[in-house]
């Protein structure tokens, strides 16, 4: 009878949503695991990594945009250096800006755009590309709940 129950308790929280990961978001690049942060909306893709002092190695934060589009994306309030890493609907990399740096002017601080239209940007620390040794067409991998 537990193992019935057990696993219907499984069933169920599968069926939730809720057993993935400790409801943790994470994606697989070049062999390597990211637990990310999921910006999807608006308010969440504007803010993105702002206002941080650090970020461990093995996080990062993936926006997702509604379609393949031209995409520029810039450093304003970001304190921390990024790889910054463009995505098409398919998850495979289109273009890379490596070694982002930090930028404090505001709305002065220049946009680091996209060479081909993308629906996924991921941002990790600075380095983390040229660690890869990520080349044009890599395939990114979503865990569960980011679409």
């Amino acid at each position: 009878m537990s193992t019935l129950r057990a696993a219907i308790v499984c069933l169920g929280l599968l069926l939730s949503g809720c057993a993935s990961n400790d409801g943790e978001s994470w994606v697989e690049l070049a062999g390597r695991r990211y637990t990310v942060e999921v910006a999807a909306d608006d308010e969440s893709r504007a803010r993105g990594l702002m206002f941080r002092d650090e970020m461990a190695a093995d996080r990062g934060m993936v926006f997702v945009h509604d379609g393949e589009q031209a995409l520029a994306y810039w450093m304003k309030n970001t304190r921390i250096p990024l790889d910054i890493l463009y995505f098409d609907a398919r998850g495979r990399l289109v273009s890379q800006r490596r070694d982002v740096p930090p930028c404090s002017a505001g709305d002065a601080c220049p946009p680091y755009p996209s060479d081909a239209p993308a629906k996924y940007v991921l941002e990790l620390n600075a380095g983390q590309a040229a660690q890869l040794n990520l080349r044009d067409g890599a395939a990114l991998q979503f865990g569960p709940g980011i679409q």
